[in-house]
């Protein structure tokens, strides 16, 4: 238990380092490889798993999946109900 808030710190890094990556990959892909695409489903199950503000700044960064009213709303929603959990989770212990 003591460990918890140090592997939740290296967790939310590592995870939002990996969802910077594949957005930007994602946008290079778009350009110039259409056929090796990340699906929607791997950026928004990356954004779930606490990539969610860095996929958000990176999106809007690059211009990426902007239009797209699923990122644009779904992201945002994801990181509200990840506040939460982690508020409640900090209320807890």
């Amino acid at each position: 238990m003591k460990y918890l808030p140090y592997f939740a710190i290296i967790w939310f890094l590592a995870i939002s380092l990996v969802s910077i990556v594949i957005t930007c990959y994602d946008k290079w892909a778009a350009k110039n490889r259409p056929r090796h695409r990340t699906p929607e489903k791997t950026l928004l199950l990356l954004s779930a798993l606490g990539g969610s503000i860095a996929m958000y700044c990176t999106m809007h960064t690059i211009r990426h999946k902007t239009k797209h009213m699923k990122f644009m709303i779904g992201i945002p929603v994801i990181l509200v109900l990840q506040l939460a959990a982690a508020v409640g989770i900090l209320y807890i212990l």
